[in-house]
Formats: C-alpha cells, sequence, structure tokens
C-alpha cells in the first residue's frame, strides 16, 4: 500500500506524534522544534500534507495518526527486502550475519520466531 511509503522526514515527524497522540498542534509544534528543529510553519505544513494523504488526521487543533507504526514497518521492511534482497528471508539472513555474532540468548529468541512462522 503506497499510503505507507513515508519519507525520511515524515517518518522522524511520525514517531513524535505516534509517541505523544492524541497531541495538541501546538504542543507538537513546539517538540518539533526542539527535536527537529522545525519552526511552526514546516509542523504545519507536515500536518496538512500527512492529513490529505489520510495518515493523520488533524481535528479541534488535536492531531493523531490513522495508520498504525508496525504498518509502516512493515511496508518499509517488504520494500526494502524486495529490493535488496529479491524477497528472499535466507539471503538477507545471510547478508545481515555476516561477520555478527548472535548470543545464545539471541540465537533462541529468533528461533522462536521463526518456529511460530512455520507453526501457523
Amino acid at each position: 500500500m503506497e499510503k505507507l511509503k513515508l519519507f525520511d522526514a515524515e517518518y522522524k515527524f511520525m514517531c513524535i506524534v505516534w509517541a505523544y497522540e492524541p497531541i495538541n498542534s501546538t504542543e507538537l509544534t513546539r517538540i518539533c522544534e526542539k527535536d527537529l528543529g522545525w519552526k511552526k510553519p514546516t509542523t504545519y505544513s507536515m500536518i496538512k500534507k500527512l492529513s490529505e494523504r489520510g495518515i493523520m488526521k488533524n481535528e479541534n487543533a488535536t492531531v493523531a495518526t490513522l495508520i498504525a507504526r508496525e504498518d509502516v514497518q512493515k511496508y518499509e521492511a517488504d520494500v526494502f527486502m524486495n529490493r535488496v534482497f529479491g524477497g528472499s528471508i535466507p539471503s538477507f539472513v545471510t547478508s545481515f550475519l555476516q561477520d555478527k555474532t548472535l548470543s545464545e540468548d539471541e540465537a533462541k529468541k529468533i528461533k522462536a520466531m521463526i518456529d511460530e512462522v512455520i507453526e501457523k
């Protein structure tokens, strides 16, 4: 779903909204100025742009998201996997683990995730 594609600045902004939502738009501008170095018009432009795309809403000066962070992360992971690894999870894992070591606990967690997917 193309609606889930966010550019870097949009994603950073959405992370702030996800962390504080629902949030008053004035308070959001203060946080964006502190965390992103944005002026008030930049924040309001981003709210308008993402609202028009159906990604967030701004009602009565209260901003909230209409999409979950997890949905955006899954979309971005899928795009990355397809673009870089042709959708191959084994190729991704091989590349990711190259020159890395896993603790026994990390390996167990990954194995448990794989086992859970296999059982579905």
